[in-house]
């Protein structure tokens, strides 16, 4: 059996909502809670054959596959919770299609339905409140600086069923900085991602450090689009050193929070 490390809640997490989804937390919102002081347990799982074939499957372009030791992708729907025959929309899976590959193989072999979605506030491809999971991979620093993250987030909890999960991986910035400062480089603070998300309705479920790097700095020339897997090298007519280029390899990816939450059940 798979097991991997996650951190769960061990009571309410935050309280104040955030004002403005283009600032940062606000000052006196109740803390994150620390590492130390939250649960450590160890979830018990049952092997997923369908899910583990699906990750190693060769039909996976091989530069995916290169990546499965730095995303942990098993792990990772496992800690959000995917199970056989759930209806799962990923929002925006790009052009490579990195969670795409996985999820949709997934699904048809498990008599489930995969919705890739580019526009939610133009329709979410499923029928309000039918969705099992709504997944986002690294998209909240774009739309945290053009207004979209508060019509998404409304547009997530709508489509989701009672109890669905939304599921997070975002790049990660230095707790206490405002969003608009760190979001050009493709890192927000994980407290901005929950405020906003409890905002639109959500519970906060758990957290996991299963993507965390602690090499990670977020100082990089160009953004978080300096590391691997983009590596950006030239912009702007700067143009790394070899050195650069092997040191900000040698750091891998980047940071990474990994959420879920949960639309509440309905009220007894």
């Amino acid at each position: 059996m798979r097991t991997f490390a996650f951190i769960a809640l061990a009571g309410a997490v935050l309280g104040s909502p955030v004002p403005a989804l283009a600032q940062a937390a606000p000052s006196d919102a109740a803390p994150l809670p620390r590492r130390e002081g939250l649960s450590m347990e160890m979830p018990t799982l049952s092997e997923d054959a369908a899910l583990q074939a699906a990750v190693a499957s060769t039909s996976r372009p091989e530069a995916d596959r290169a990546r499965d030791g730095e995303r942990h992708p098993f792990e990772t729907l496992t800690f959000w919770g995917l199970q056989p025959g759930l209806t799962v929309v990923e929002i925006e899976p790009g052009r490579s299609g990195w969670w795409r590959n996985i999820l949709e193989p997934y699904a048809a072999a498990t008599g489930g339905r995969y919705v890739p979605v580019n526009r939610p506030t133009e329709g979410m491809g499923v029928a309000d409140g039918t969705a099992d999971m709504v997944v986002v991979a690294r998209a909240f620093h774009n739309w945290s600086r053009d207004g979209r993250a508060e019509p998404y987030l409304a547009a997530f909890f709508k489509a989701l069923k009672p109890g669905g999960v939304l599921a997070v991986e975002q790049h990660r910035a230095v707790e206490g900085l405002n969003v608009a400062d760190t979001a050009p480089s493709g890192y927000v603070p994980e407290s901005w991602v929950i405020h906003a998300a409890r905002r639109a309705g959500f519970e906060l479920e758990a957290r996991s450090e299963l993507n965390a790097n602690p090499k990670d700095d977020r100082d990089h020339p160009f953004g978080v689009w300096s590391l691997k897997p983009t590596r950006t090298s030239e912009r702007d007519g700067r143009t790394l050193t070899p050195d650069e280029r092997a040191a900000l390899d040698a750091i891998g990816e980047s940071d990474r929070m990994t959420l879920r939450f949960r639309k509440p059940y309905a009220a007894d």
